[in-house]
């Protein structure tokens, strides 16, 4: 694996990365890969999807860049570097287990501060995803068209010989209205917000949509890291405290404001058993740098 010298790297204080899906073919992990490789920050928060379960157990086709990920993140913890891993829906098999890595704590949410002080909760977001927790088949079946649509978005980026940027631009659109659906009826957002405040949080990062944005829901801040499959995207948070989405295709391009989405009071049915959630805070010995 080559890597980037040490020296131009950029220094930032946290970066969260969520969804990179390794074990699904249309993720884009030489890109993250070298996207890790480009930062050197204080922290890492993977906040879920980071193992896609679902596509290895049936493929079992583990890539040698899949290791060499593993080696950066790693090779970075070695260095100092803090990581922190939430699990989400496509790896929950790591919420069966209470243990951590030498070099990554593993927790269903964490409760972190930012250098401006302000506090953020940091969870995949699965829980809060009606569709999800209701009815987890139609999420599986959904995930598998999901696939299918991509496949034949590839086929036809191909065709028109787009760059790899735009290579899923015709998925991200269809799915775009879709998502407007399932964030109707889930309130995805309004729920993870809600949740944020009752935590004493100014603001929550998640994934799990594959919508990255940055926005306010009733004056918690709302940061959707997006996903490695499709956008390319992550947050990185500077030593002031300011939070910034990234777009390693076009890191230019304005990060998209959420649809106003009307908020309804909602409850899951008696019948959902959901894991339990571990507060976790991080520790005031690491202060703020």
């Amino acid at each position: 694996m080559s890597a980037t010298p040490a020296r131009t790297r950029r220094h930032v204080r946290s970066l969260f990365v969520s969804d990179i899906h390794l074990g699904c073919r249309h993720a884009h992990v030489d890109e993250f890969l070298k996207f890790l490789d480009q930062y050197h920050p204080e922290r890492i928060f993977i906040v879920g999807d980071f193992i896609d379960w679902w596509k290895l157990k049936k493929s079992h086709a583990w890539q040698q860049v899949f290791n060499d990920i593993l080696c950066r993140l790693y090779e970075l913890s070695e260095q100092g570097v803090r990581i922190y891993y939430t699990p989400g829906n496509h790896d929950a098999f790591l919420r069966l287990f209470s243990w951590n890595f030498s070099f990554v704590k593993v927790q269903d949410e964490f409760v972190i501060k930012l250098a401006d002080g302000r506090k953020f909760l940091v969870t995949h977001g699965d829980k809060f995803d009606r569709v999800e927790c209701a009815a987890r088949w139609v999420s599986v079946v959904a995930s598998y068209g999901y696939d299918a649509l991509l496949s034949a978005n590839r086929l036809l980026s191909c065709l028109r010989r787009q760059s790899a940027g735009d290579t899923y631009s015709f998925s991200n659109s269809v799915k775009r209205t879709v998502k407007q659906f399932v964030r109707y009826i889930s309130d995805f957002e309004h729920r993870l917000a809600d949740h944020a405040r009752s935590k004493g949080c100014d603001g929550v990062i998640c994934g799990h949509i594959h919508n990255p944005t940055s926005t306010e829901i009733f004056g918690i801040d709302y940061c959707n890291t997006g996903d490695w499959v499709e956008n390319c995207t992550a947050f990185v948070e500077y030593d002031t405290g300011v939070l910034e989405l990234i777009r390693y295709f076009d890191e230019d391009r304005p990060a998209e404001p959420s649809e106003p989405v009307e908020f309804t009071e909602f409850h899951l049915p008696s019948d959902v058993e959901l894991p339990a959630l571990v507060d976790w805070e991080e520790p005031e010995t690491a202060g703020v740098r």
